[in-house]
């Protein structure tokens, strides 16, 4: 809901439980009043008279206050808008006018030439903030152009929590006090990348389910930061956007604009429980495509087979594959051009003649024919230097003139930014998707940009910018052309994972690490911020032969994965019959329990910190629980587990043992207590009676 004084200089947004308002001075200042718990309009009015302080000419009063602050004028913090012509730099706006349509506010300001919108809405408690920026003037650089300030109210102990890591070991959450200062994290390799997801949340004492929490989260699949700072009064505010630094993000011309990726803000007084269920109920509503249907279980055949494929073999796992009761049946790497390895072939999106004389038709019809979907492994954003693609067009790579250039994994990074490649890419996966009944793509990314330059161009800098709007632009054009193909994002595991990538795909790959125990911590944070319903998981071999040749059970890597979509990554043609007929037990009780899992309310009950760990989902009058035993000292006891969510009025009956539960709701997980160290899971269901 969007409420204006009479006045029209105060804007007063609410959700269902909070609110967010901002005032114009009548010197043209724009400044933060409220957010946090819902108020009314004459709440935020009475904020708006209150003056600002007064300083010395060491500070000003408008750092750390100011909606959006831009270089120039009294301002010392790190300006969210930083603009440079060839006479001069920085900002020097007035207000112009405010227009709302529906329930988004936009405030238009302009500096000679350059009109700078700031557009606000609130979806449930999240407020989407985001910035155009239209050039009437003369030329321009963007040197630097934010999403949003987001300013925290005084408080003291400020502690910031973020998701870090690196590649197989993703979205670790890491807490600590914020002190004086800023904080940066972010990209500066072309993707959102493995070290940090675009997310941080600030608290002073929440809890899981108790307490105050503010949350931001960036919607930009290239490079990005996010900056928290501390300012010498105390204050705290948060600026972060597409690009890493400062060196600038575009040129604009007279004519030309540029609308910033969203940077979102939340805020929740139910601890970060609440505030991660809020984040996803967001997802699931406005983000994420076709959210309210449930994502298939998937086989995906990378881990079994590798680059050593043909049609024979994966029909033959596609048989297994079916008999255990998966849906959706995928064929990685190694079915294009001469892919025997990774080598060659990236670039050359036509099947291999040896291994698929027919193409891929008569193979995703046979799957089809066993009650599958059929899926492809796709890279389209690079290119093997021994492929018919790069022999055509070297020059449509990334390449700085005169310098040795870097091949991560024998690839380079094709220059999306250009016209001709993007079209390109956009014929031949148009004519691949419909050259076949296939359902379902994997988009992967697998290397860094390094040498990210862009030789005869004016500004090569914009690539950077111009390579995320181009991959927003195939993914846009091949989902409208093809509404039934389903996506999902991958770059080496977790390496592009945010809210910019999710709204053009079904689900995400978390990340390469397919252990069990190791993807309980990655899961867990990854939980912070994004739906159970994006989240795949896979079923690979044991002992884990990719990265620490961990042996667990079968029951122990299934319930762990069942914490997300869940796939089968193993080799079915080797898994025994015993193993096959317990893998079908659990894909039938995952497809009983998945409602609950992608589309229900996450309690995580106790954390993948060692010993005993849990998750809980809830939607309507059933919920599911998952437990974990990483480890185990002997003769340590372990607690029965106290559930959340529940009518404290209703009875709830467990269909695992017909025990009947009333009240407060506290059931044992079954885990093994007899055997020290041991790894075992257990899946918990209830239903209200």
């Amino acid at each position: 809901m969007l409420e204006i004084s009479d006045n029209g200089r105060t804007w007063l947004l609410s959700g269902p439980t909070s609110s967010y308002a901002l005032h114009l001075t009548d010197g043209d200042e724009l400044l933060h009043l409220h957010w946090g718990p819902r108020i009314a309009l004459a709440d935020a009015e009475a904020l708006a008279v209150r003056p600002l302080p007064e300083y010395w000419p060491f500070e000003s009063p408008l750092d750390g206050r100011e909606e959006y602050p831009v270089e120039g004028g009294p301002r010392f913090v790190r300006p969210a808008l930083s603009v440079r012509t060839d006479e001069r730099r920085g900002t020097e706006w007035s207000f112009e006018r405010h227009e709302s349509e529906g329930d988004e506010l936009r405030l238009r300001f302009c500096d000679g030439g350059l009109n700078v919108t700031l557009h606000y809405r609130m979806r449930g408690d999240v407020v989407e903030r985001w910035v155009t920026l239209d050039n009437r003037g003369t030329d321009l650089e963007l040197l630097r152009a934010d999403s949003a300030a987001w300013t925290l109210p005084d408080r003291e102990g400020w502690r910031l929590s973020q998701l870090h890591g690196r590649w197989g070991a993703e979205s670790r959450l890491a807490q600590a006090p914020l002190t004086y200062g800023e904080k940066v994290i972010g990209s500066r390799r072309g993707h959102t990348g493995h070290q940090h997801l675009p997310w941080v949340a600030l608290d002073t004492d929440a809890t899981e389910e108790r307490g105050e929490v503010y949350g931001c989260a960036l919607g930009w699949s290239g490079s990005w930061r996010i900056a928290v700072a501390q300012l010498p009064d105390a204050r705290v505010q948060v600026t972060g956007g597409a690009g890493y630094d400062d060196s600038g993000l575009l040129r604009l011309a007279a004519g030309e604009s540029f609308t910033t990726p969203v940077f979102a803000g939340l805020w929740s007084d139910g601890g970060f429980g609440g505030a991660s269920r809020a984040w996803h109920a967001y997802q699931r509503a406005y983000v994420i495509p076709d959210a309210d249907r449930d994502r298939p279980v998937l086989f995906n055949s990378w881990e079994a087979t590798e680059f050593d494929i043909s049609e024979e073999q994966q029909s033959l796992l596609a048989r297994r594959a079916a008999a255990i009761g998966v849906e959706l049946f995928v064929v990685d790497d190694g079915w294009f051009g001469t892919r025997t390895s990774d080598r060659a072939g990236l670039g050359d999106w036509t099947p291999n003649p040896d291994r698929f004389p027919s193409g891929l038709k008569p193979l995703a019809e046979y799957v089809h024919a066993l009650g599958m979907q059929f899926g492809i492994w796709v890279e389209p954003e690079m290119v093997n230097p021994d492929s018919e693609l790069y022999r055509a067009h070297p020059d449509w790579i990334q390449y700085q003139s005169g310098r040795k250039r870097t091949e991560f994994r024998n690839q380079l990074v094709l220059n999306l930014a250009r016209d001709d490649v993007r079209e390109y890419l956009w014929e031949r996966l148009d004519g691949l998707l419909s050259s076949a009944p296939i359902d379902y793509v994997k988009w992967d990314f697998n290397r860094c940009f390094s040498d990210a330059g862009w030789p005869g161009e004016a500004y090569p800098q914009r690539l950077w910018v111009d390579h995320v709007y181009a991959l927003y632009d195939l993914l846009d054009r091949l989902r409208a052309a093809h509404p039934g193909v389903a996506f999902e994002s991958c770059s080496g595991g977790g390496g592009r994972i945010d809210l910019g990538v999710l709204g053009r795909t079904d689900q995400v790959w978390t990340s390469d690490n397919t252990d069990p125990l190791d993807r309980l911590a990655i899961q867990h944070g990854f939980s912070q911020i994004h739906p159970a319903r994006a989240m795949a998981a896979w079923v690979t071999d044991s002992p884990n032969a990719m990265l620490n040749h961990r042996a667990s059970s079968l029951r122990f890597r299934f319930v762990s994965a069942m914490a997300g979509v869940l796939g089968v990554g193993g080799d079915l043609a080797q898994w025994t019959e015993e193993e096959l007929a317990e893998a079908g037990e659990w894909v039938a009780l995952y497809k009983e329990i998945r409602p609950l899992v992608q589309r229900g309310d996450l309690y995580r009950l106790r954390p993948p910190r060692g010993g005993l760990s849990a998750v809980q989902y809830v939607l309507g009058g059933e919920t599911v629980v998952l437990a974990w035993l990483q480890a185990q000292s002997y003769g340590e006891p372990l607690p029965a587990l106290g559930l959340r969510g529940l009518d404290p009025t209703a009875a709830y009956e467990c269909l695992e043992t017909g025990e009947i539960h009333r009240g407060a709701v506290l059931v044992h997980h079954g885990l093994r207590t007899d055997l020290k160290g041991d790894l075992d899971a257990a899946v918990i269901r209830l239903r209200r009676i």
